[in-house]
């Protein structure tokens, strides 16, 4: 791991993310870019009102920059190589951008989740890059001056399409020094009977070499419960998912369970893309 981007709106979600950041890139000696994406009213007006004049964004972004100076400053830092941006752009897009062109290999980002009616109306920037992104996403939802990732579930159907994503969460499970505890949720929408379950998951990982790995069937009433029931009776450390990035319409009858997990789980959560 080379580099890592933590997207900033200088919340303390995202200060949380930074210190994991810091972590992680000590580690595995990678440098940290901290991006502030400034999403100026000025895109979403027309031509009438004219938007805001170009001294007024040269002084967001003079603020931006000050503020983005300031973070650097953490001593946690101390020792890192750190590259301040910032942007503008929406965020989940100008995050896209940056990972492309800098070659970013793990994005990590804050996020308090939501709910309700906020979610379904809005949902949250971490949740939109979630879906769109092609590099994994780890998303902290709570201060973690420890982060640890002993114990890394991996919840899946194990099915065919996981394949190439499965293989860049070994690397990250053998990167974090993490035992894999992989696992198949059976519901009643999705019943499969237990030795069914078994050659499934056994048929997958046969031609992936793991040693610190276990195997375990879990049932509840729907994914998420189980993901997160199951996850909280292991004592995780992480929560490892794919997403198949779906937008539009597709999205809102399919829904995702990843991004259900991402808002509505409390432990810190990876996502690979499809």
């Amino acid at each position: 791991m080379k580099r890592i981007l933590v997207p900033t709106d200088f919340s303390e979600h995202a200060e949380d993310a930074l210190k994991v950041a810091a972590q992680i890139a000590k580690k595995n000696n990678a440098e940290i870019i901290i991006l502030h994406i400034l999403e100026l009213p000025s895109q979403m007006s027309d031509a009438i009102t004219g938007g805001i004049s170009i001294p007024e964004t040269m002084l967001f972004i003079k603020k931006a920059n000050e503020m983005l100076t300031k973070i650097t400053e953490r001593a946690y830092l101390d020792g890192l190589t750190i590259i301040e941006m910032t942007k503008l752009d929406k965020p989940a897009e100008g995050i896209a951008k940056v990972s492309n062109e800098h070659e970013i290999d793990l994005i990590i980002m804050g996020s308090h989740g939501t709910s309700g009616l906020e979610e379904l109306i809005i949902g949250s920037n971490t949740e939109k890059v979630v879906r769109h992104s092609e590099i994994p996403v780890l998303v902290i939802k709570k201060p973690m001056n420890g982060f640890k990732t002993t114990n890394f579930v991996f919840a899946s159907d194990f099915s065919k399409e996981i394949e190439k994503p499965f293989k860049k969460l070994i690397e990250f499970a053998k990167m974090f020094d993490s035992k894999l505890h992989l696992v198949m949720i059976c519901t009643p929408n999705s019943f499969k009977p237990t030795h069914v379950a078994k050659k499934i998951m056994t048929d997958f990982i046969a031609p992936f070499n793991l040693n610190n790995y276990s195997t375990h069937i879990y049932n509840d009433t729907n994914i998420e419960n189980g993901i997160i029931n199951f996850s909280n009776s292991i004592n995780a450390d992480l929560i490892g998912m794919c997403t198949h990035g779906r937008t539009g319409f597709s999205h809102f009858f399919n829904g995702s369970i990843s991004e259900d997990i991402v808002n509505h789980a409390v432990k810190p959560i990876i996502t690979f893309k499809i």
